[in-house]
């Protein structure tokens, strides 16, 4: 079993760092495990998510890059957005940077007495001066940093834009320009601390020690990853692939859940995109899949023929939340919005669910022209564009309102009943059946991605309560595992606990099946508790009437079946908390400051 968990922990107050060499954390294996372990040490739960004092954990598992796929880092933090745990996952070269920096966790807290950035790598920690960034966009301050900043291809820059100085709690985090910790707010708390990015050099090395018997296991994975069909998707179009099978099982979420398909899907799906927009395609550093597509935007900014041009990475996620929920049906629109919602770092799918809450209320008459400053309809990118700034401004009362989220501007204004929020978490894009509705409300961050409850609807055949509460949970147990390695979830049915089992144990990390399964269980119940000790209340979960009110693939859903799915949800939920789990019969707690 490795040795203990490298934290580097960083004041951005004072300036100061420790590292702290952690045998006890090894029980955790890394991920997300370590990082729910470091967070419930380090939070204060009764202060607010942007208080000086609370953290923002970032952690890696020990397979980070030297498997294929194993690209992701786990971001932990208080959601400004929701009040209870963020939990947030990016690739691109962040992992691998934080690997050959040689942490295995980073952990911030404090406020910095004006814009900074942190430099982070294994030979050296600096705070530098971010003033001349701070106001900046990503674009802007990803190629300043650039400039900047050595050590290129080995180098993994993250930074906010003006959403996140200004604390919208749905800011998101960029990471070296296509991938984001995204939703639940992370850029927010990092602008709540004037932390505008973080550049970690990474130039280490790892040491294989069982040569052979790695190389044995890697080219078997390597083999699943790219020789069979289990990944070809993600490289071929994309999660955008998704858009048409969605379509045509009546679970693709269009203006603001009103339908559940769209007549402009075709216009909008990823074949239409890779055909006329795609230019080229991108991995994360480890993966060999390049699941990352990115269209060219032209723009025209002179006559009679001045172009410029934009990579724009989209995916299924993006193309619902700007396209089939705002009644979008124009690739151009669609790459318009997402390219305006990223450069000011919003999370998309939070911004595109707002707007199609803003759009139903301004026609129901909840909000009033006047507030808005134009009218709006759906299909209207031009408003779109126009709320957007209007509300990164807080122009009015009304924008510093929905700035907050689609959650709360429906308690201020009405229309909660056609707020699409689960959870007070923005819906993603599916709506499939009841094992997506519980499946997001009560994931441990409201996402779809806690558990697939998606997939578990287009499996089902018939309603059979019991097992979709069981599948549901199951299904986060052994999400928990791949995340606590941060394996990218996209490989999860390549990472099954078989081959967890024999990549760890030839790194010098031995498991067994059931030692993975209680460690599962262990963090399912301490994002269970850190979620209570945060104020999140179970018995008090309602779902809006518009979640009941639209098509799914199993027709429409029944609001007395999801409650009766709900109390049988936290009836098993309280029955496995409450299960003894010991992961430290072997584990020596010990605390090493370097």
């Amino acid at each position: 079993m490795k040795n203990s968990i490298k934290v580097l922990m960083i004041d951005l107050n004072n300036q100061k760092i420790e590292i702290e060499n952690r045998k006890d954390l090894t029980a955790f294996l890394g991920g997300v495990g370590t990082g729910i372990k470091l967070l419930e040490e380090n939070l204060i739960d009764e202060w607010d998510p942007y208080h000086e004092g609370q953290p923002i954990v970032l952690s890696i598992g020990p397979m980070e890059t030297i498997f294929p796929a194993v690209t992701k880092v786990v971001a932990l933090f208080k959601s400004p957005l929701t009040g209870e745990l963020g939990e947030s996952y990016a690739g691109m070269r962040l992992g691998m940077a934080m690997r050959f920096a040689g942490y295995d966790a980073i952990v911030i807290t404090g406020k910095a007495k004006r814009p900074m950035y942190l430099y982070i790598s294994n030979h050296e920690i600096e705070f530098k001066n971010a003033e001349a960034l701070w106001g900046l966009d990503t674009e802007e301050t990803g190629r300043l940093m650039r400039d900047i900043e050595e050590g290129a291809g080995l180098r993994s820059i993250m930074r906010i834009g003006v959403s996140g100085e200004r604390k919208i709690p749905f800011a998101g985090v960029n990471v070296d320009t296509y991938r984001h910790f995204g939703r639940l707010g992370l850029g927010a708390v990092f602008g709540s601390k004037l932390l505008k990015g973080i550049v970690i050099h990474g130039n280490g090395n790892e040491i294989i020690h069982n040569k052979k018997e790695f190389k044995g296991v890697y080219d078997g994975i390597y083999a699943k990853v790219v020789e069979t069909d289990h990944m070809e998707k993600y490289h071929g179009l994309g999660t955008s692939i998704n858009i048409m099978p969605l379509n045509n099982m009546n679970a693709l979420p269009t203006r603001n859940l009103q339908k559940s398909s769209f007549e402009y899907a075709n216009e909008i799906s990823g074949e239409a995109f890779a055909q006329e927009k795609l230019f080229r395609k991108l991995a994360c550093a480890g993966c060999p899949i390049g699941c990352i597509h990115v269209a060219i935007q032209r723009k025209k900014f002179g006559d009679p023929v001045e172009y410029s041009w934009a990579g724009i990475s989209y995916d299924h996620e993006l193309i619902f939340a700007v396209g089939s929920f705002l009644g979008i049906g124009n690739k151009e629109d669609i790459l318009s919005l997402i390219e305006t919602i990223e450069l000011l770092g919003l999370d998309c799918m939070s911004t595109g669910v707002l707007l199609g809450w803003v759009t139903e209320a301004y026609e129901r008459g909840l909000i009033t022209k006047d507030q808005i400053g134009r009218a709006v309809k759906f299909g209207d990118v031009e408003g779109y564009q126009y709320i957007i700034k209007n509300m990164i401004q807080g122009s009015n009362n009304f924008y510093k309102t929905i700035s907050k989220g689609t959650h709360h501007a429906s308690e201020v204004y009405g229309g909660k009943e056609f707020a699409a929020v689960l959870g007070k978490h923005e819906m993603a894009g599916y709506h499939t059946g009841y094992g997506n509705l519980l499946g997001m409300t009560m994931g441990a961050r409201h996402s779809h991605l806690d558990n697939g409850g998606y997939s578990l609807d287009q499996a089902m055949k018939d309603l059979d309560k019991n097992k979709l509460i069981d599948d549901l949970i199951q299904e986060e147990i052994e999400r928990n595992i791949q995340n606590c390695l941060v394996i990218c979830l996209f490989s999860r049915k390549i990472y099954d606990l078989d081959t967890i089992i024999n990549a760890l144990k030839v790194i010098g990390i031995e498991y067994d099946t059931e030692q993975l399964m209680a460690l599962g269980k262990e963090i399912f119940k301490m994002k269970v508790r850190a979620k209570k000790k945060l104020g999140f209340d179970y018995s008090s979960i309602t779902f809006p009437k518009r979640f009941f009110e639209t098509e799914t693939l199993h027709g429409k859903l029944n609001e007395d079946v999801a409650n009766e799915l709900l109390e049988i949800y936290i009836g098993k939920m309280e029955e496995l908390c409450k299960e003894h789990i010991n992961l430290f019969s072997q584990i020596e707690g010990e605390k090493k400051l370097v």
